[in-house]
């Protein structure tokens, strides 16, 4: 917190990222949402070391280590949009709940791709969720950062940083104008442990419907709080033991022989 140097940059993209502003852009019958928030995080990649170097690698790792106090911020925001449609969200509550089920897809779909693709155990890091902050601190708590699990949910981590928002507002936007599916079910679907990606796709539903404005809002919000609570036991207790045994049949598939045994070292 005494790193006044990256309070001062952070406050700087702020400015500049807010005076930019959002643009909307027309994509058929969806809509494209450019958030501020996206520009910061492209602004703050050209001021890394690799690049301008205004900030440095304690700057960076002080940053990182900041990243879940700045979310809670933006989930307490959030909060106060649930408050008045909760007795819509309560009569959705299974709906809500239910929904975490839907992201085990990512490890059917995931984990065979990554590995006819070339991927070894980065695929398990990679697919076994959509790859938020608590997936993260999964991982490394499990396998460690340092090793290929880590670097394969570091990868689509800020992969889905910088595509999953534009990918989320285009996606809600078409599914709102082609599929017969409500609003508040795309909202609900929107929440998928991304403060990022839900804005980005309630944003464009915002914009499509906006009488619904704050009740999309409120749905959105309460399916992003749900999946990050009953996410990370989900990914624990079942996407994680099932990318295993999919990556095991996965690789013998391709290769003909089963991966080796992952050892973890002792510290």
């Amino acid at each position: 917190m005494k790193n006044w140097k990256l309070h001062g940059i952070v406050l700087i993209l702020v400015i500049i990222s807010e005076l930019i502003g959002a643009f909307n852009f027309k994509c058929g019958p969806g809509t494209i949402v450019l958030l501020p928030m996206l520009y910061a995080l492209i602004i703050g990649i050209f001021l890394t070391p690799k690049f301008l170097k205004v900030a440095n690698e304690k700057d960076m790792s002080d940053a990182g280590s900041l990243i879940t106090v700045t979310l809670m911020l933006l989930m307490a925001r959030y909060g106060t949009l649930i408050g008045p449609s909760l007795p819509k969200i309560i009569k959705a509550g299974p709906a809500l709940i239910l929904q975490e089920f839907g992201n085990i897809g990512t490890v059917f779909l995931g984990i065979p791709l990554a590995v006819f693709l070339g991927l070894k155990r980065e695929s398990i890091g990679a697919a076994h969720s959509i790859a938020r902050e608590p997936n993260v601190a999964l991982i490394s708590d499990v396998y460690g950062m340092e090793g290929p699990e880590g670097q394969g949910v570091m990868g689509v981590y800020i992969c889905g940083t910088v595509v999953g928002t534009l990918f989320f507002g285009v996606i809600a936007s078409f599914f709102a104008a082609y599929s017969p599916l409500h609003p508040y079910s795309l909202a609900m679907a929107s929440g998928v442990g991304s403060a990022s990606m839900m804005t980005a796709s309630v944003g464009s539903l915002s914009s499509m419907y906006p009488q619904m404005k704050d009740t999309l809002a409120a749905f959105g919000a309460a399916s992003n709080m749900l999946s990050g609570l009953d996410g990370l036991y989900m990914s624990l207790w079942l996407s994680l033991p099932l990318s295993e045994w999919l990556y095991k049949k996965s690789y013998k598939l391709k290769y003909g022989t089963l991966p080796e045994t992952k050892v973890k070292e002792d510290n």
